[in-house]
């Protein structure tokens, strides 16, 4: 098999791994699109149904109910009405052998429930799973590393950003959608069953704090109680060494729930802690924040998107310019391409308005029934990984003649074979809640890399299109270039992987910042080296 032959077999095997609408509806893969997420709200209102339809059969048993018991009652409140009656007395002994035996064991009300539940069973396979309430915790959690959102903050619907006494606002929402108490203990739990009290901490003071506000009211959706959070975040403080607030907690569980044994030993234990060294009373632990991912680069990632898109300013840098773009094709002639060079070395050039809204959407139109969990190459392997949330779709060029264009527009703006085997199938990605993508390479670094089976050498180039818009976050940073590009809708993004001498350009390590509010969409074209060497001619010198 000659390397085109080799690049169109894997990239179809690709097309059809990601062509299965069936997986695109995966359990437990709902929060890594926000496409799924949206696509959540249909069977939420078919359970809107179902309880609209139980609450009418409860309530005109209710209305049933009340009838029997004003008229019961009015015989009793009716002074004048003597058992001596027959008529009276016999619907009092019929009342107490039959009516009221009929009234306590109707079967309505278990009618109306195995209704409810009947329909919901129907429906549960549609709903998310414990996976994705997990991943959209996670995803909370995440976006108030990266952006230093205050917790309190969030559970009231603000998103603030508090670095000592300075607090900005990152988003204003149009109407304030604030969390309840089970809500912020779902998310500390989330954390807390993980070993995380960085972030466990936080989470269930909030929903300890909430839970105290509505001690006594009875939600019938809630899961966890005030005990449930004075319990985990006792502990949870315990496991961080801070011993006197594990105590103070413990002991205001109790007050709940005296008889509670294992708490009660707590209790002794703490103190006998704080006893032997009592230090501890006023020593409070500093919990450091874990770096699941041990990024190297993450002050400077997270540090790029907080700015949420700053770019050098071209007037301080006259080389950085703005033009339109032809590239000396006659494709391009009649309308050229807007130009803006953000950098030098990496060189990044961002086109705007390259596709037009039509095009964006129906790009997203195509490609959301094959969207799939995105992956990473780990070893010879494909696997799907936290530091990467998206789902994506490889489109090819068969699937709409509007791909056969945007290939054309693609090979006559950047001068390179944009046409397999030259170049890969275009992906199009939907981030999910917090959707993100750690700093990584877009050529590969390993000889091993899945990426050398496609026999035509490395991505020696990036087209990356945002195919919408966003209201904060999901800005594109280059980490050790130190700047970031928002999202610019409709525009296009390209970069040189490589060098001309072949070596991988270490500058263009990048990042997808996390999406704070909105739905991000993009579309990749990677271009590989063979096809190129006429276009882009190799050089001896790493500089080039």
């Amino acid at each position: 098999m000659g390397p085109a032959a080799g690049l169109v077999a894997l990239l179809a095997m690709l097309a059809l791994q990601a062509g299965d609408p069936s997986g695109a509806a995966a359990r437990g893969d709902t929060f890594s699109a926000l496409t799924s997420v949206a696509r959540a709200l249909a069977p939420e209102r078919r359970l809107l149904g179902l309880l609209r339809r139980y609450l009418r059969g409860e309530e005109a048993r209710l209305r049933d109910l009340t009838r029997f018991y004003d008229k019961v009652l009015s015989l009793h409140e009716d002074s004048a009405t003597p058992v001596s009656n027959p008529l009276l007395a016999f619907t009092l002994i019929k009342r107490l052998q039959s009516d009221w035996r009929n009234v306590v064991h109707s079967l309505e009300a278990s009618e109306n429930i195995r209704a409810l539940k009947d329909g919901y069973e129907k429906v549960e396979q549609d709903l998310p799973a414990f996976e994705d309430v997990e991943g959209a915790a996670r995803a909370l959690m995440r976006l108030q590393d990266v952006y230093m959102l205050n917790v309190k903050g969030l559970a009231r619907g603000v998103f603030q950003r508090v670095a000592g006494s300075a607090v900005t606002d990152l988003y204003s929402p149009r109407r304030l959608f604030s969390l309840t108490a089970d809500d912020c203990f779902q998310v500390g739990k989330v954390a807390y069953d993980m070993g995380d009290y960085y972030h466990a901490i936080p989470w269930l003071e909030e929903a300890v704090s909430l839970f105290r506000g509505s001690y006594g009211e009875w939600k019938t959706e809630d899961e966890a109680s005030l005990e449930d959070a004075l319990d985990h975040l006792a502990f949870a403080y315990f496991q961080a060494g801070n011993v006197s607030c594990a105590l103070s907690l413990s002991r205001e569980f109790l007050l709940y729930s005296p008889d509670n044994k294992r708490m009660a030993r707590n209790v002794l234990k703490y103190e006998k802690l704080l006893a032997e060294s009592p230090n501890q009373v006023v020593a409070e632990a500093v919990i450091q924040r874990p770096n699941v991912p041990h990024l190297q680069t993450r002050d400077t990632y997270e540090g790029l998107c907080q700015t949420l898109g700053s770019q050098p300013i071209h007037y301080q840098i006259p080389s950085l310019y703005c033009s339109y773009e032809t590239n000396s094709s006659p494709y391009l002639l009649l309308q050229p391409i807007r130009k803006e060079v953000i950098h030098l070395e990496p060189y990044v050039v961002l086109y705007h308005d390259f596709v037009s809204d039509m095009e964006a959407q129906k790009i997203r139109g195509l490609a959301e029934p094959w969207l799939q969990r995105s992956v990473v190459a780990s070893g010879e392997k494909q696997l799907p990984v936290e530091y990467r949330i998206s789902k994506s779709a490889w489109l090819k060029d068969t699937v709409d003649p509007l791909l056969v264009n945007l290939d054309h527009r693609i090979g006559a703006l950047t001068g390179l074979d944009v046409q397999p085997p030259y170049a890969e199938y275009l992906q199009v990605v939907n981030y999910g809640i917090g959707g993100h993508y750690e700093p990584h390479f877009d050529h590969a670094t390993s000889p091993t890399s899945p990426l050398y089976r496609m026999k035509s050498g490395n991505r020696v180039a990036t087209f990356m299109i945002y195919l919408s818009s966003v209201e904060a976050g999901g800005a594109t940073a280059f980490i050790y270039a130190n700047f970031s590009v928002p999202v610019v809708k409709n525009a296009a993004l390209f970069w040189w992987n490589l060098h001309r001498s072949g070596e991988g350009d270490g500058d263009t390590l990048h990042a997808g910042c996390p999406v704070l509010v909105g739905d991000k969409w993009v579309a990749n074209k990677w271009i590989h080296e063979y096809g190129q060497e006429f276009r882009r001619p190799c050089s001896s010198s790493p500089k080039d």
